[in-house]
């Protein structure tokens, strides 16, 4: 169009996975990561250079701007180019140069260094540039070599698999270029050109310019010493040491914990850092929120005027999460997002759910929703197709009637089940989502609706709920249907539930709200048989007088005896349900102290009931194998027993 030019998906600074649209506009130049993530806006007055080079199979556009950072866009066509200069050229004044790409394979030439960047040149043409911001430390080798460290930046190896770590020149004492005199040789003039524009400010020092001990982060877990450079943030505990660099944060977040001592602060990632093979888009801290700390920037007053001006100061005292914060957004630019105008019942932040087996709090937000703490997830409301309030699916009615589910659907056809949210929090989150904008779904189609319609109606509440009301009219005359729900009908899959080996005790999950049973096969389930009472006799017999506990009719024979167990005998297998809530049990009481035995169970039955296959797979294996153990048991154990001897008769032969 006239007042923009958009080319195809280009790749970022050569990563592949960094791939996505790129703009100019009148305004500058703009690119948007594929599917959401990272987005570039370079405004046209800070740019200083814009280059164009022929590379294998593209072209390549290398963006400079004025605070040093330089943008490589890979993927270019052919029939671009002449478009894209001649709209730079009308729109922002700006003539690409072109640049050629040395291939020759040669290792010896010229080096220049423009701002922070050192390019390898061989015959007039680029072998290789280099960031200088990105050297970590630069030393002599003897009198004629010069070596680079480069920052290892934890979050490239999300998406490659090899890093730059160090690389050496060599500069003979005949060297034109930088010429050296009695004093100094050549290697060492090239050397201190080096170090004034390399990250002297905490990488050749290794320095921090502020640093918090002893700082819990919740994923990656474990207790951290929180370093914060001039170019890169630095995590480093016992086991592991991570280094970011600034431009891989996208935003940070500040998200207090409703009546509890701590906040949180999630430094949001893009890429991603590595630990072995789990990749970590969120850096969860957690601060203690009266802790209040006093600390001094290690910067030199000329750095703090030129380079931070307006966006950091010498000394900073406050709360600690709120210091570390400042610090931050002064140093990397990230934007900084607080919850807004949300209020659960108890006038707090979030709500408390669960998301994959685990308990969390869901902040919803001005512009998305955020569960924390494990597995941290961002939800962007750009990405949501619709938002659906459920039943809460397994416990019975008792644990139905006090809390409900909430579906999100993403463009993208996944979803995310919120689970366990307490009904007295269903007003306020609604109004929400339904304030911001977002689709909500119908609660079903007649099926279940009832009881997703007494899960959510407060009692309390006087005012009317549109809708609720919505939800009443759909389920009509469902609400008197004699048909089973279909959420309390166990899958064939699930290897057992957590009444399976109850005993004697029954679930109430045929129950709903507190009605009578009505269908035959709610009846069926029963636990004891309805009572006859048989007709008085002419021998007063049926008279109502109980008969004693192990007589007959005629008060004269003894109850067979109950057969004892062998003690020999292999022990039965165990369903897949035993093996979960063996696994789970001390987590869920962990997290939920104040539960009765009784209700951790039930809670178990519930994270059970919602499992999928896949992630129940682990414990049906066991039970599988458990169940391989028990028949080879049995039949050696069968084998083995006296065939002469009537297990059943429970009387010895004198």
């Amino acid at each position: 169009s006239s007042d923009s030019y958009v080319v195809p998906p280009l790749v970022l600074n050569d990563f592949e996975a960094n791939l996505g649209q790129f703009k100019v506009h009148p305004g500058g130049l703009a690119w948007k990561r594929q599917g959401g993530g990272k987005t570039i806006e370079i405004d046209k007055a800070d740019l200083t250079s814009v280059t164009w080079m022929k590379v294998p199979r593209a072209y390549q556009l290398g963006v400079r701007i004025k605070d040093g950072l330089s943008y490589t866009f890979i993927g270019f066509r052919e029939q671009d180019v002449s478009s894209l200069i001649n709209f730079m050229q009308k729109n922002l004044g700006i003539s690409p140069d072109e640049k050629q790409l040395s291939v020759g394979g040669h290792n010896w030439g010229g080096i220049g260094i423009v701002g922070s960047m050192l390019t390898f040149m061989v015959e007039s043409k680029q072998a290789f540039e280099v960031s200088l911001a990105d050297v970590s430390q630069t030393q002599m080798q003897g009198k004629t070599d010069v070596l680079l460290e480069f920052h290892v930046d934890d979050t490239t190896g999300a998406n490659e698999k090899d890093s730059l770590m160090d690389m050496s020149f060599h500069v003979p004492t005949s060297n034109t270029q930088f010429p050296g005199n009695e004093n100094r040789t050549s290697a060492q003039i090239l050397w201190e050109a080096i170090l004034d524009r390399a990250d002297n400010g905490s990488g050749s020092s290794g320095e921090a310019v502020v640093t918090f001990e002893g700082i819990a982060i919740l994923t990656p877990r474990g207790r951290y010493a929180v370093e914060l450079h001039l170019p890169f943030l630095r995590l480093q505990g016992q086991a592991n040491d991570f280094k970011i660099q600034y431009s891989s944060i996208l935003r940070l977040f500040v998200l207090p914990k409703s009546n509890n001592p701590h906040t949180i602060v999630v430094v949001t990632l893009d890429p991603p850092i590595r630990k072995g093979q789990t990749l970590y888009p969120h850096i969860v801290i957690q601060f203690e929120t009266e802790t209040v700390v006093q600390k001094n920037m290690k910067l030199s007053r000329e750095l703090l005027d030129e380079k931070y001006k307006d966006r950091l100061v010498e000394s900073y005292q406050g709360l600690v999460h709120e210091v570390f914060v400042k610090v931050l957004r002064g140093l990397s630019g990230a934007k900084v997002t607080r919850p807004g105008s949300f209020r659960n019942y108890k006038n707090g932040y979030a709500v408390k759910s669960s998301l994959k087996a685990e308990d969390g709090l869901l902040y919803p937000l001005e512009k998305g929703f955020f569960f924390l703490p494990k597995p941290p997830t961002l939800i962007l409301d750009e990405e949501i197709e619709f938002v659906e309030f459920e039943r809460h699916g397994a416990g019975g009615a008792s644990m139905s009637s006090q809390y409900f589910d909430l579906l999100v659907k993403l463009k993208n056809d996944q979803e995310h089940l919120f689970r366990n949210i307490q009904r007295s929090e269903y007003r306020n989150l609604f109004n929400f989502i339904n304030g911001k904008g977002l689709k909500v779904m119908n609660l079903g189609d007649g099926q279940g609706t009832s009881g997703v319609t007494d899960v959510l109606q407060d009692t309390d509440d006087v005012a009317p709920d549109p809708h609720l009301e919505r939800i009443k009219n759909q389920a009509g005359s469902s609400e008197d249907s004699d048909e089973e729900d279909e959420d309390f009908v166990l899958h064939k899959d699930d290897g057992g539930s957590p009444t399976d080996d109850s005993g004697g005790e029954e679930s109430d999950a045929s129950e709903s709200g507190g009605e009578k049973q009505k269908s035959s096969k709610k009846e069926a389930r029963s636990s004891k048989p309805p009572v006859k009472r048989k007709p008085k006799g002419k021998d007063g017999e049926g008279s109502g007088k109980r008969k004693p506990k192990g007589m007959d009719g005629e008060g004269s024979e003894k109850r067979k005896p109950k057969k004892k167990k062998d003690p020999n005998a292999p022990k039965r297998p165990m369903m897949p349900f035993m093996y979960f809530s063996m696994a789970e049990r001390a987590g869920v009481k962990d997290s939920n102290p104040d539960l009765a035995p009784t209700d951790i169970a039930k809670k178990l039955g519930e994270i059970w009931q919602k499992m999928s296959t896949e992630d129940k797979q682990p414990y049906i294996l066991q039970s599988q194998a458990d169940q391989k153990r028990y028949e080879k048991e049995s039949a050696a154990y069968r084998a083995a027993a006296p065939v002469d001897v009537d297990a059943g008769s429970g009387n010895g032969s004198d």
